[in-house]
Order: structure tokens, then C-alpha cells, then sequence
């Protein structure tokens, strides 16, 4: 990992900002859409239902698949493809790139996700009893739709690109995964130009309802909307839910040279393991990635404005986040925390690239989203400046932190400034 020694003291060549979003969440379908939900109060969980697990909740994206690929596309290709070239397509219209003259050999793709392939071989196991399970009749499209690079191969298959992609497994730290990965490459010279961030396609799989399920992890509520709560007291556990948020990077010489708007640079991350357990955190090694990335780009704990906190609604996950929170920023006084997920549920691995654009527009208004659902806040997850129910005003907005932790202890943080 190359080092970073501070945003300032970096050359043109090796600042790395972002020019475009294209995204799609339970309550948004592009990054104003979204915005707009987060400062309204607008939830995306609904009821659901989905084969053998039965009736359930989740966030569900209705976003316009037919508007960048063909009917026979979308049946060869999965899910997942589709929120990525959505993501993708709607990133670079956003960025403003010319796309048709771009030298495509320079564009890399780096897509995060949680898991993928669960969702086209639970089908196709489905549809195969209709035939007895003869597996003569078994989709020749199974290894191309299952292989780990398909989401990121499907984005440069649709849009051109003869530069590298891979998808990058990095659990429910994949958003950041995919954006950091990105930053490396464009400083590597390796791409001039990075279609980076995080995709999941996660509720159409049984699968994932089951197990969450099973280990007393799936959020329950009468009201579908009230459903994920992170910090409530009476949380009782996560709503699944698919999306996709692409980022465009640039090295900020070139996205000077082109005249892009930006939405912000990157000026520090980090990623570390917690190597203790398949699903317990550790908040020692969370803090550790925060104060790594405060460390590489030259900040302290006082200088952010917005944490965007990984919470999910799980009694455990939330406290233990909080005592990290504690270690790092206590005593801050202009830090003010808040969470995505109670608006949309857990897009897995979107979660981080989609928590992360839904905070960009502090930057222009001075305004923190709030976590909502929050009825009676736990006391272990009481910290000073977090942000509850309703949008606060915060002044200007100079640093966001956002936090994104995953699955057999794979930690992210990035940090994002105001250009």
C-alpha cells in the first residue's frame, strides 16, 4: 500500500478525487434522489417475500435495468451485473466523461461485493427439480454468471472497457474495498481513470434471510419502515438489502485538466483484520483502522466533521462499534455521527460506497443526516454528537470518516474532504 503523508503534501499527480456517482438504493435511484430521503426521513424497507424462507423485510431498489441493457442481457447476465452497470453507466454520465473518445484501455473496474454466484445457483437449482434434477439441462451460463469477477466483468463488458477489473470479495467492507482499490491503482499509474465502489444483490437469495435467521440476527418489526434501527435499545437485528454505488476517481491533475466538478478527495484509508472470530468484532482493531487512516492523511480525531458508522442493528455489532467510536473520538466536540442503514437496511456490500455518497452533500449544505427509528437510545450507544431522528446543521463540512466493517473481521475506513 503506497503511504500517505498527507493530503497537502501530495502532487496533482497523486491526489485522488472522485467526479462522478451513479447509484441505486431502496430510496434513490441517483445520489440527489438519495440525499433528499436522507434529509426527509424516507425509508426503502418493505415487506418482502422470497421462496422457502417465506415472509420477511427488505430494502428493494427499483431502478430502470432496461435503461443500459437489452431483455436478453439481463436474463444471460445476474443481478448483481445489473446494479453495477446501472451504477456504473449513470457514475460516468454523472462525471461528465466523453465517453465515446475516452481511451478505454485506461479505465480500470474494481467492485466490491459481499458474496456472489448464491443467487444464480439457488435458481438454478430451483428450476433443475423440473426436470428431475437432469443436469443435462444445468445453464450453460452458470460459470460465467458465478465466477468471482462477474460483477465488474459485466460493467466492462457493457461499457467498453479494455482496461483491468476484478471484483474484490471484501464482505460488508466491500464499498470502501472497491474505492480504495481504485485510489492504489490510478496512484500506480495503472488506469487513468477508476469505476470503483461496491454492488449487492443480496436479498434474492434465501440464503442469507436463513442464516441471519438462524443466528437471531434478522430484524422483525410490524411497521416494515421502522424496521432497522441501529442504537435502539430494542434493535433486534438487520434488513438485508441490494444496491449499488460506483464511483468515477481521478488523479486530480487530470480532473483539473478536463474541468470536472468534484465532490471530494480521498485523503486517507485504511484496512485492517480483527483476526478474533467469523462474526464478533473487535472494536481495539476498529479503532486501529481509524486511527491508521486519521494517521495517513495527516489528521487528527478533531479535525472530522461526519462518521458515517457501519452500524446494523445488532445488539453486539452497535455497542462494540461505539466503544471503538469512544476510543478515537471522545472528548471531540464538533464530531457528529450518524447511519445510513436505518433508511435502507444492510446493502452488504454497497453498504460502505452508499453510506459514504449519501454524506457528500454536507459538504454543500452544512447539514448531518440523521439515524432514525431511533426510539430509545441503548445507553452503551450514547456518544456525544450523534445525530438522532431528525437532520442536524453543522456548520461547514471540511472531513468525512466513514467507517464499514465486515464478516470474518475485515475493517475499512476513508476518509473524504471538501475540494
Amino acid at each position: 500500500m503506497i503511504a500517505m503523508t498527507g493530503p497537502s503534501r501530495l502532487p496533482d499527480n497523486q491526489r485522488v478525487v472522485i467526479t462522478g456517482v451513479g447509484l441505486t438504493a431502496p430510496n434513490g435511484n441517483s445520489l440527489p434522489e438519495l440525499r433528499n430521503s436522507l434529509l426527509q426521513g424516507r425509508s426503502g424497507v418493505r415487506e418482502y417475500e422470497i421462496r422457502y424462507f417465506g415472509k420477511t423485510l427488505a430494502g428493494i431498489c427499483e431502478f430502470d435495468a432496461l435503461r443500459y441493457q437489452a431483455r436478453k442481457e439481463i436474463r444471460r447476465g445476474t443481478r448483481a451485473g445489473s446494479v453495477g452497470i446501472y451504477s456504473a453507466n449513470e457514475a460516468v454520465k454523472d462525471a461528465g466523461v466523453d465517453w465515446p473518445n475516452i481511451d478505454k484501455s485506461r479505465v480500470g473496474v474494481y467492485v466490491g461485493v459481499t458474496e456472489h454466484g448464491n443467487v444464480e445457483t439457488e435458481n438454478e437449482i430451483h428450476e433443475l427439480k423440473n426436470y428431475n434434477y437432469d443436469t443435462s439441462f444445468w445453464s450453460h451460463h452458470h460459470n460465467p454468471r458465478t465466477v468471482a469477477n462477474n460483477p465488474a466483468g459485466e460493467v466492462a463488458l457493457n461499457m467498453g472497457i479494455t482496461g483491468p477489473h476484478y471484483t474484490i470479495g471484501a464482505a460488508c467492507a466491500a464499498g470502501n474495498a472497491g474505492l480504495i482499490q481504485g485510489s492504489q491503482m490510478l496512484r500506480l499509474n495503472e488506469c487513468d481513470m477508476a469505476i470503483c465502489g461496491g454492488v449487492s444483490e443480496s436479498i434474492h437469495t434465501f440464503g442469507i434471510f436463513a442464516s441471519f435467521h438462524s443466528q437471531g440476527a434478522l430484524a422483525e418489526h410490524a411497521e416494515p419502515w421502522r424496521a432497522s434501527r441501529p442504537f435502539d435499545l430494542h434493535r433486534n437485528g438487520i434488513v438485508v438489502a441490494e444496491g449499488g454505488c460506483v464511483f468515477v476517481a481521478e488523479r486530480l491533475d487530470d480532473a483539473k485538466r478536463r474541468g470536472a466538478r468534484i465532490y471530494g478527495e480521498l485523503v486517507g484509508y485504511a484496512m485492517n483484520t480483527d483476526a478474533t472470530d467469523f462474526v464478533l468484532p473487535n472494536p481495539e482493531r476498529q479503532a486501529e483502522c481509524m486511527e491508521l487512516a486519521l494517521k495517513r492523511a495527516g489528521l487528527v480525531a478533531e479535525q472530522i466533521d461526519i462518521v458515517s458508522t457501519h452500524a446494523t442493528g445488532t445488539a453486539s455489532g452497535d455497542s462494540q462499534e461505539c466503544n471503538a467510536l469512544r476510543r478515537v473520538f471522545g472528548g471531540c466536540q464538533r464530531t457528529f455521527f450518524n447511519n445510513t442503514k436505518s433508511f435502507i437496511g444492510h446493502s452488504m456490500g454497497a453498504a460502505g460506497a452508499l453510506e459514504l455518497a449519501g454524506n457528500f452533500g454536507a459538504f454543500e449544505d452544512g447539514v448531518c443526516h440523521p439515524t432514525i427509528n431511533v426510539d430509545e437510545l441503548d445507553p452503551e450507544c450514547a456518544l456525544d454528537g450523534l445525530v438522532l431522528n431528525q437532520p442536524r446543521e453543522i456548520g461547514k463540512a471540511t472531513y468525512i470518516l466513514n467507517n464499514s466493517f465486515g464478516m470474518l473481521g475485515i475493517n475499512s475506513v476513508a476518509i473524504i474532504k471538501r475540494y
